[in-house]
């Protein structure tokens, strides 16, 4: 019966999944992670290489070693390119997997089919999963835990029968994991734990066994003796030697599992040691460090049974009240005392609960890596263990099968429900940067990432005065923090209030003297003031503290090219494509820059380039288009007008060429109605006025010529009036 309907289970869980994860595949990404794990990363933009493969194999900055990680977010840009939806489909497929392999892994282990539905299903549908399947750039927790669970799928069929090539599969998807993610190197003490319940090999090892049963094991009593002693179904109490020696073999074979942790814990300690990527000691002392792992916990507990406020980002809090210390701690004793007090009746509550506390043990913040005092997915696996405890310890007071049925299913169906939906609203706030931020900064207090976050998310959204605010309320609740000055001098200069970004850029720079991307920032303001003097200087300096970045050549290059300086201009360019060939950027203005030098193949080539690289690049078309009128391809030039104004409808200088294109075709009255609508986008554009003007004089219209001839003239073009009075069309 039990087999006839675990394909319908399977069915039941993949569907309730995507039904409660399934509007994450609406979501855009988010500039947390999502930026330097996938849309601004290089290697993995430039998809499967040699060069690429190896930074994915060695690579351990922007986070830690995880080349698997890496990869599949490599694959994934390949398939779906910038494209968010593909990206969150797979992680979701990831969580899926990982699903189906615990409800089959209960299932095979403890025989019971309900209960290993509803403990998949609880760890499915949790809304503390969310941000872990939702997070793009979390694709290494749902990978990591996928491999986790198929390594203790596996563990189960070698114990089932044990064979050498299931062991080193085992091992290998154990591996596998710690490629996804260094985190879960608890897994030895899980399969020691799994070990006691539900595999029950602990037990074995005191349990009254038949002769015939050890002399078949290697670790057993086997001399002749022993067999003629005792008839073959005699039972017998197996000596204490043999406990400790059966107790002994089962470490031993987690030998290979405790080599590969202790190795990737060593190397994630010497890597963090390496880049500084730990907090100190000073920053955050022990003593609060321990004091925060166990309000967590409780936190922790706290969040699974009402599963409310989740939040991206936890503040740390730097004071704890005694009264949340000493209840907290009292849980988590009460807790443990009860289940070490009852494990031989109830193995499941301990299974469970040391699952939890061991598999947290790693991210509880005893080791300090950022700011949050917790956080929503390092729950992702240990949250498993609780639901052990809820799935098989509630039933347990239940020990009538009526009352089983009638209560606890229902129940349990009412639970999953309600999970689902709120998991589902919760997938909701990870739509975007704003919604994600203006949720988490609704629920939290003082919580500076979410404010800053949403201020770089407005300001890509040209929202720049929001980001303002944001900005202002980072500095307030945090003066020291530099990259808000940075990031608010940034909106100010977008806002054009260049003193006011300046001041920003000053105090940022007076803070952190080695800010490169402060030198850089200032020196594009000094250059849209044409203080171009000042703005090389900054140039240099963020060239000097910062000898790969391109941005920095590439502006240093604009100014060059305004200065005429052409050929230095160009060997910036140079620089910035070579340090960032996606730089559609640079290939545009070095491509100005040949045009200045009369090397138009050569600036067509450039132009072709920025525009493969960013085929909405309005500039671009309009400069090409330039290039084809001065060749006197028309027809060309006018398509790539098209292409522009297209692109950005309100391009007043676009319209303004593209008439000048159909001058020259002869075709006037385009001409006129493209002028006409770069002095509506513009209105005090002269040369449109000008334009205009000839072509109205051209058809014999020297009221409406005249009249245009004039208006240009009063903006500071009057080459069109001198001429009509010379000839007196307008006197």
């Amino acid at each position: 019966m039990d087999k006839k309907y675990k394909h319908i289970i399977v069915l039941f869980l993949i569907v309730t999944c995507f039904v409660a994860f399934g509007r994450i595949v609406g979501n855009d990404f988010v500039n947390f992670d999502d930026d330097s794990f996938i849309t601004e990363n290089k290697y993995i933009k430039a998809g499967f290489n040699a060069e690429s493969i190896k930074w994915a194999l060695t690579a351990s900055s922007p986070d830690f070693w995880h080349p698997l990680t890496w990869l599949s977010i490599m694959l994934d840009w390949n398939l779906f390119g910038a494209n968010p939806s593909g990206h969150h489909l797979v992680s979701l497929l990831w969580h899926i997997g990982s699903v189906i392999l615990l409800f089959l892994f209960f299932k095979k282990t403890t025989g019971t089919l309900l209960s290993s539905v509803f403990v998949a299903a609880l760890f499915a549908l949790h809304p503390l999963r969310v941000e872990s399947v939702a997070w793009a750039a979390e694709r290494k927790d749902v990978l990591s835990v996928f491999f986790v669970l198929a390594a203790l799928y596996a563990y189960a069929f070698y114990i089932e029968k044990r064979q050498i090539s299931k062991y080193i599969i085992c091992i290998v998807l154990f591996a596998l994991s710690l490629m996804a993610k260094p985190t879960f190197v608890t897994l030895p003490f899980v399969l020691m734990l799994l070990d006691y319940w539900p595999l029950a090999r602990w037990q074995k090892a005191s349990t009254p066994q038949s002769v015939s049963a050890l002399v078949d094991k290697d670790a057993c009593m086997c001399d002749k003796k022993l067999k003629a002693e005792y008839p073959e179904n005699k039972k017998i109490a197996q000596p204490a030697q043999i406990d400790r020696k059966l107790i002994h073999n089962l470490l031993w074979e987690k030998l290979p599992f405790i080599f590969l942790s202790a190795s990737i814990t060593i190397m994630v300690a010497w890597q963090t040691k390496a880049e500084g990527l730990l907090m100190s000691f000073q920053q955050f002392p022990f003593f609060k460090r321990v004091i925060n792992a166990i309000i967590s916990y409780v936190a922790y507990l706290g969040k699974t049974f009402w599963p409310v406020d989740l939040a991206v980002f936890y503040p740390y809090e730097y004071t704890f009240s005694l009264w949340s210390v000493l209840v907290s701690f009292f849980i988590l004793i009460g807790i443990t005392i009860f289940v070490i007090y009852a494990f031989k009746k109830t193995p499941f509550l301990f299974v469970g609960w040391f699952w939890f506390l061991g598999t947290l043990i790693p991210v509880i913040g005893l080791v300090q890596a950022g700011s949050q005092s917790m956080a929503d997915r390092y729950t992702y696996l240990p949250s498993i263990g609780i639901a052990i405890m809820l799935v098989w310890g509630i039933p347990f007071l239940f020990p009538r099968t009526d009352k089983r049925k009638n209560i606890l299913f229902p129940a349990g169906i009412a639970i999953l429900l309600i999970m689902a939906v709120l998991t589902w609203q919760q997938c909701g706030y990870w739509k975007n940067g704003i919604e994600l931020y203006s949720h988490a900064l609704r629920i939290t207090k003082n919580n500076v990432l979410a404010h800053n976050n949403r201020g770089v998310t407005y300001d890509k959204l040209g929202q720049y005065q929001l980001a303002i605010q944001d900005y202002n309320a980072v500095i307030r609740l945090k003066p020291d923090y530099v990259e808000a000055y940075n990031s608010r001098g940034c909106a100010y200069s977008a806002l054009g209030q260049y003193q006011l970004a300046i001041q920003d850029y000053n105090v940022a720079i007076r803070m952190k003297p080695d800010y490169a991307e402060a030198y850089n920032n200032r020196g594009v303001v000094y250059d849209k003031l044409g203080q171009h003097q000042l703005a090389m200087n900054d140039y240099d300096s963020a060239i000097r503290l910062k000898p790969d970045y391109a941005d920095a050549y590439n502006n240093r290059g604009v100014v060059y090219s305004k200065l005429s300086q052409y050929q230095l201009a160009i060997k910036d360019y140079n620089t910035a494509i070579r340090l960032k060939p996606e730089c559609a950027e640079a290939y545009y203005y070095r491509g100005c820059a040949y045009s200045g030098l009369g090397q138009h193949p050569h600036a067509m080539n450039d132009y072709n380039a920025a525009i493969r690289l960013k085929p909405g690049y309005a500039e671009v078309y309009n400069v090409r288009g330039v290039v084809y009128s001065g060749l006197g391809q028309y027809q060309l030039a006018i398509q790539d007008y098209n292409a522009a104004i297209r692109l950005k409808p309100d391009y007043a200088i676009v319209y303004l060429k593209r008439g000048g294109a159909y001058d020259n075709l002869r075709q006037e009255q385009r001409a006129i109605q493209d002028y006409s609508e770069a002095i509506r986008l513009k209105p005090d554009y002269a040369d449109a006025y000008n334009n205009r003007g000839i072509d109205y004089l051209s058809q014999g219209n020297k009221k409406l010529g005249c009249s245009d001839a004039q208006k240009a003239c009063a903006l500071g073009n009057c080459k069109l009036l001198k001429m009509a009075k010379g000839k007196g069309d307008c006197l």
